[in-house]
């Protein structure tokens, strides 16, 4: 299997429970949710997605012929960053599911990393994932209802919180939808999580600092 890739690149996770922690993000072209074109996002189930994931022309993006090629590339951006120990690497889009593989899990995971996933839910993973965020869309089928965490962009029609808040994930964390109402949609997110304790606020603090 070839997979198609963005962009990879060094950074420090800023959103959800690995908050602060160094990672390599690897991420995906396509997502099953909108086509990342502009002229298709008013007919998209995911209409506010702020990431481009169209093309392959990212920093060190490109097409991998094998799985120990792109893992190989992941393993180079890590040893480049000059941090020591186990590696981590967050496989984003996009939506990752679409090709992440259980050979290419195997391929990272052979070269010491723990295996991040951030996906919208619509597809079963393979096994071995370490680490597995869903973030439900409004109007997409969600078909992933365990896993490590459940992050939900806030306010959307037709995915309101108590809709998710039985199902089996470790965390629950409420994102304040990105946009022109940024600031509304924060305040109203923090008054949703200070009402609703189960919930914890998760706020994009790559965008905050101006990193990748």
């Amino acid at each position: 299997m070839s997979y198609a890739v963005k962009e990879i690149y060094y950074s420090i996770q800023g959103e959800g429970a690995h908050v602060g922690r160094p990672a390599v993000f690897l991420r995906f072209t396509s997502c099953n949710l909108w086509s990342g074109l502009e002229r298709d996002r008013a007919t998209a189930i995911c209409t506010f997605c702020d990431t481009d994931f169209v093309g392959t022309d990212g920093p060190a993006g490109g097409i991998f012929h094998s799985s120990g090629h792109l893992a190989a590339a992941v393993d180079r951006i890590w040893q480049e960053s000059g941090v020591r120990g186990h590696g981590f690497v967050v496989c984003t889009g996009g939506e990752p599911l679409l090709q992440l593989d259980p050979s290419l899990i195997e391929s990272l995971h052979a070269l010491d990393f723990d295996l991040a996933v951030e996906t919208n839910g619509t597809r079963q993973p393979p096994a071995g994932i370490d680490w597995l965020c869903v973030s439900p869309k409004a109007g997409a089928d969600l078909r992933v209802t365990h896993g490590n965490a459940l992050k939900l962009v806030y306010p959307q029609k037709g995915a309101e919180p108590e809709l998710y808040e039985q199902m089996h994930f470790t965390h629950f964390f409420l994102q304040p939808k990105d946009g022109d109402q940024i600031k509304y949609n924060t305040q109203r997110t923090i008054r949703y999580c200070s009402e609703h304790p189960q919930w914890r606020l998760s706020l994009q603090r790559q965008k905050m600092l101006g990193i990748a």
